[in-house]
């Protein structure tokens, strides 16, 4: 009970109400070094760990990654506007025989599809030159390949390539990847699909400067609304074109290739898009399929590819003479 004139603090102390408090000894040295080297520890134990995993690595010729390396890729891009450099034509000197343009998809940093352990762009640069070979076997077509090392193009470049050279045919060739799903297989002949040529000729018409011409008609000076007309109508001479050269591929190829049941498509392929060149791009089958990727790679693949194509293009170019 509260003394007269006690206050409940005093009470409380005189009782002995906190025994914990009175419990509590001074730490001697040795525990309170024990306590200092704990603390330490728990900072030290991810450093020692760290230089425990490098000396490891080093030890199994790993090498580990070290502050300030640079992970950066780099890929070196042509000033904006430069014009792309032209590639060679091979074949007869002759100006008034045909010229394709053969393209192989990819290239340089993208590698396109993968499957098998095949790059596509190792694939359709091997194809690509085994067509060019095929044809300068069989004379009579002058040939340009928008790649013949493993160099990066921007898709509008490639077409453009052939635009200036002044190509005849234009042939983008590509390999496909269906994943997961490595029952699909066969190749597939794709052409400008007709409302993506549509906008393709308006834009093309909206940008090119007045020096420029279409189909050898010249531009300069004309109207842009007359320009776009006569953009679209180059377009869709080119466009039907591109469609018989497509059908010749699937006809010489049958019995040769491997086709996907759905062998004609059609799509806004940026590639594709030259207003004045009949185009088709290829798609030589699926390299996520063991049979297409390995019938692909071979040198006996690559021979019937190259006779077949070389045939369609052969045929393409008679009739275009008559």
């Amino acid at each position: 009970m509260l003394a007269s004139g006690e206050s409940l603090g005093n009470l409380i102390a005189r009782r002995g109400k906190f025994p914990l408090v009175n419990a509590i000894a001074p730490l001697t040295s040795k525990a309170r070094m024990l306590y200092r080297l704990q603390i330490a520890l728990v900072f030290l134990a991810p450093v020692l760990l760290l230089v425990a995993l490098y000396a490891l690595g080093d030890a199994l010729g790993v090498r580990a990654p070290l502050l300030g390396r640079n992970y950066v890729v780099r890929v070196a891009l042509p000033e904006p506007g430069a014009m792309v450099g032209l590639p060679p034509i091979l074949g007869p000197e002759d100006p008034t025989r045909p010229l394709v343009v053969i393209d192989a998809g990819h290239g340089g940093h993208d590698p396109g599809a993968s499957g098998a352990g095949i790059r596509e762009k190792t694939l359709a640069l091997a194809l690509a030159r085994a067509l060019r070979d095929r044809l300068l076997q069989d004379g009579g077509v002058r040939i340009a390949m928008t790649r013949d090392d493993d160099t990066f193009l921007v898709l509008e470049e490639r077409a453009e390539i052939a635009r200036r050279l002044g190509a005849d045919l234009f042939l983008s060739i590509h390999a496909d990847s269906a994943g997961e799903q490595a029952g699909i297989s066969g190749a597939s002949v794709y052409t400008l699909s007709a409302r993506a040529s549509s906008d393709a000729a308006a834009r093309f018409a909206a940008r090119e400067n007045s020096a420029d011409t279409i189909n050898g008609i010249p531009l300069e000076g004309r109207d842009e609304a007359v320009n776009a007309i006569l953009v679209e109508l180059a377009q869709r001479r080119a466009q039907v074109q591109s469609d018989e050269f497509a059908g010749l591929i699937v006809r010489e190829g049958e019995g040769a290739l491997d086709f996907h049941p759905q062998a004609r498509r059609s799509a806004a392929l940026v590639v594709l898009k030259a207003p004045d060149v009949p185009s088709a791009l290829f798609e030589a089958g699926f390299i996520s399929n063991p049979e297409d990727a390995g019938r692909l790679a071979s040198p006996e693949g690559q021979a019937r590819f190259a006779e077949a194509m070389a045939r369609a293009i052969r045929i393409y170019f008679a009739r275009q003479a008559r």
